[in-house]
């Protein structure tokens, strides 16, 4: 089997100046898809837009407006919605670069945070994304690599006009995007937990140990990933809590709040779980060890029975004349009951010091 051959993302940005607009990701054939939500607490406009003009108006409009992008690949585009909201071009940079750090920066007219969208799809497999968003005065942009997110449950919030969203604006929006992403590492987090403990039982049941190893280790990935996506949040949302930015309004940081608190239990159960994968693989260890110290004791086992077996046939195997009951009619017989009744004899001692 071949060793897995490993790309190098940034060699794409070798040498460019800061600012340029390179896509790193590997999602090269993503087809662009543009959603819109614009609505106040009376109405809701939601549509699927076929080209990036499309949603330019929606800067201006009085109602609060989500536009989601799904397709970094298209990196023209992304350029041209840069260019009509007045986006920096260090921040079309970060947009476009999948493997940024979870950030916040705020501008003149925007504030723009890059997150880390953790879920496992369809085929149970851990799906790290990165997602950005813009926050203007009535307005929330946000970039995905690829369709397929944690947003749902909100499209249909603003749909069906159940809680708050609708009835706020974008700084509350933002807050439950950002919420909708924070409340999905809890079902990562569960995911897990159940996952290490399938691992422990299969440890003590004596399941295959090839298996299990590959197992912990790619718990091991999916645990640095979380936790990759989880430390750099606390400080963003603790930028969002302390009220700096004029875009979040005070009756809004109370919700931030509560998502600092989340991400600290999170940070803490992520914590808990890296020590639980760690005596997990002492464990996987020890396991190993004791398999292979019971094979030794056998073996040493049978090897101390037939050294007095083998001094005994070497004795009786040499080639002289005149050595003790060689001509001796029933000395076969009685070597070979010796040898017997020695072999049982010490098998009853080893059994009786409980070696084995």
């Amino acid at each position: 089997m071949g060793k897995k051959k490993r790309t190098l993302k940034h060699n794409k940005k070798i040498g460019l100046s800061p600012g340029s607009i390179v896509y790193t990701g590997n999602k090269e054939t993503q087809k662009l898809f543009i959603e819109s939500f614009d609505y106040n607490s009376e109405t809701i406009q939601e549509k699927v837009h076929a080209n990036i003009e499309d949603v330019f108006h929606y800067k201006t409009t009085e109602t609060v407006t989500w536009i989601n992008f799904n397709g970094l690949n298209h990196v023209d585009a992304i350029e041209k919605i840069g260019k009509e909201y007045h986006l920096h071009p260090l921040t079309l940079e970060d947009i476009v670069n999948t493997s940024h750090r979870p950030k916040i920066d705020e501008y003149n007219n925007y504030i723009f945070i890059v997150l880390n969208m953790l879920y496992y799809d369809n085929d149970e497999q851990f799906i790290s994304e990165q997602v950005s968003f813009i926050l203007g005065d009535t307005y929330v942009l946000s970039f995905q690599e690829a369709e397929g997110d944690v947003f749902n449950p909100l499209r249909e919030r603003i749909r069906l006009a159940k809680g708050r969203v609708r009835t706020l604006g974008s700084d509350y929006l933002l807050y439950a995007l950002i919420d909708a992403i924070v409340d999905n590492y809890y079902i990562i987090i569960e995911t897990l937990s159940n996952k290490i403990e399938d691992l422990e039982d299969n440890l003590f049941n004596g399941f295959s140990q090839e298996e299990i190893s590959q197992q912990i280790q790619n718990l091991k990935r999916e645990v640095l990933k979380v936790r990759r996506a989880i430390f750099p949040l606390r400080e963003i949302i603790s930028k969002l809590e302390k009220n700096e930015s004029a875009f979040i309004k005070d009756k809004t940081v109370h919700f931030f709040r509560d998502v600092y608190d989340h991400i600290i239990q999170i940070s803490e159960s992520i914590d808990i779980y890296r020590e639980m994968i760690w005596g997990l693989m002492d464990m996987y260890m020890s396991t190993i060890s004791n398999k292979m110290n019971e094979v030794m004791k056998v073996l040493t086992i049978i090897s101390t029975i037939f050294i007095p077996l083998t001094f005994i046939a070497g004795i009786y195997g040499m080639n002289f004349d005149n050595i003790p009951e060689l001509h001796y009619k029933y000395a076969y017989f009685v070597l070979w009951g010796i040898m017997i009744v020695l072999f049982i004899s010490m098998l009853y001692y080893f059994k009786k010091k409980k070696w084995f």
